[in-house]
């Protein structure tokens, strides 16, 4: 079958794609990552790799896994439940970036491939992932610029894609207890598989690709911005929600966290530090009003920074 899964090459794609973007940002900070590599006990593993406490990343994590089981968890079957006591495989590096500075914004990034296989059929297979921004103060330049890199990443693909997967991150990344996005998007998409293996194949690769060029300019620019108590209490305040999110909704802390996978490795993702306060508002007219009002709120970023 021509259009068969190579799940062999999107492994060695992935792990290619963890040592290039550790590479990038530990040149940036300056201090090597730490890796651990670590075995599920129900088949498979990974290697973690985290920067804390650098010049530029007060935690950086760069996690790659390729986990295989038996059965599928029940995160993966509720809304196919036709998969039921499949046997599966998932592989995918997943990072979580978060700056110290606070004109610096956080982001993540997750690229991964899927497949549940049974005796006598073919395997279901798919293929997920994308990019998000989360700044703590917003910059028009910074956010064209994310959306503009998303936007060149999927245009190879058709005129649709793009506007279709930040839709897609847009809808997924709020919190709905609070009616909040969590940043200002990026791109999400999942269960991709109707271009064929090939297509959706470069379609990873190409959004694995520009998560570099997006997100490191915008660091490159904002590391050594001038702050003092009030902007880290507001970045550790908006951190919480971060928090909440990666708890409550994230398909891939859950997943993991069903699947027996290596626990330091799932929350990597989840900031040094972070607070939460009752029923605070910003200040009107204040930078930190100015993220909910203008940044906070879904708008194409890719055509103009205005």
């Amino acid at each position: 079958m021509p259009d068969a899964p190579d799940t062999e090459a999107v492994k060695a794609y992935l792990r290619d794609l963890q040592d290039r973007i550790c590479d990038a940002l530990a040149s940036e900070d300056g201090k090597a990552f730490h890796e651990d590599a670590w075995d599920r006990p129900g088949g498979g593993g990974g290697r973690s790799r985290v920067l804390e406490k650098g010049k530029v990343f007060e935690k950086a994590g760069v996690n790659f896994s390729h986990v295989y089981g038996d059965g599928l968890p029940p995160s993966a079957t509720q809304q196919r439940p036709e998969l039921a006591g499949r046997s599966f495989q998932a592989m995918g590096v997943s990072l979580v970036i978060h700056p110290g500075n606070p004109y610096a914004p956080t982001s993540h990034m997750n690229v991964r491939f899927f497949s549940a296989e049974q005796p006598g059929a073919e395997p279901v297979w798919w293929f997920g992932g994308g990019f998000d921004l989360t700044p703590y103060y917003g910059h028009r330049e910074d956010a064209h610029h994310w959306h503009k890199t998303a936007k060149n990443a999927c245009d190879p693909f058709g005129e649709d894609v793009y506007p279709r997967f930040k839709q897609a991150c847009d809808e997924y990344f709020l919190l709905k207890h609070r009616g909040e996005p969590r940043g200002i998007g990026g791109l999400f998409f999942d269960d991709l598989n109707e271009w064929g293996f090939e297509r959706s194949f470069a379609f990873l690769r190409s959004i694995g690709d520009h998560y570099i060029p997006a997100y490191l300019p915008i660091v490159q620019r904002r590391r050594d911005h001038a702050f003092g108590e009030r902007e880290r209490e507001f970045q550790l305040y908006r951190r919480g929600r971060y928090v909440e999110f990666n708890l409550v909704y994230d398909r891939g802390t859950i997943f993991g966290l069903q699947t027996g996978g290596n626990t330091e490795a799932i929350l990597m993702s989840l900031p040094p530090q972070v607070s939460w306060r009752y029923n605070w508002r910003p200040e009107t007219g204040s930078a930190e009003a100015e993220l909910y009002e203008i940044f906070l709120q879904p708008r194409d970023w890719a055509d103009s920074p205005n």
